[in-house]
């Protein structure tokens, strides 16, 4: 069981940035996809950004081009997602998630087995 340990989440206003970070002790394979989803209240599951670790390529959601960087840190397994200018629309809990097949992170669908942390909450006030 693969246990992902989720931090940095909050409330900040507007136009303001918050760092998450997702480690993931343990994980003993040398690549595979991890990185964020969030959901907001009423609505799905949607993919943020996902970096698949062996070669460091990211891919990111339609909607999150430009705003959100994904960065790793191999030696720590760990896994961070930048968010700059935040708006209100990003309120919602950012899920970190993991999957062994690096298939998966070009689709950004939270469909399919992958390990997830417990999430942790964002709130952009206006």
């Amino acid at each position: 069981q693969v246990q992902l340990a989720e931090s940095g989440g909050g409330s900040v206003q507007s136009g303001g940035s918050l760092t998450l970070s997702c480690a993931a002790p343990g994980y003993t394979y040398s690549s595979y996809c991890m990185g964020w989803f969030r959901q907001a209240p009423g609505k799905e599951r949607e993919g943020v950004a996902l970096i698949y670790t062996g070669a460091g390529t990211t891919f990111y959601g339609r909607s999150q081009q430009g705003r959100f960087t994904i960065s790793q840190d191999k030696a720590k397994n760990t896994v961070y997602l930048q968010i700059n200018n935040l708006k209100p629309d990003d309120t919602a809990i950012y899920y970190c998630a993991a999957h062994t097949l690096s298939t998966f992170c070009s689709g950004l669908d939270p469909k399919g087995n992958w390990y997830w942390g417990q999430g942790t909450q964002v709130t952009v006030s206006s």
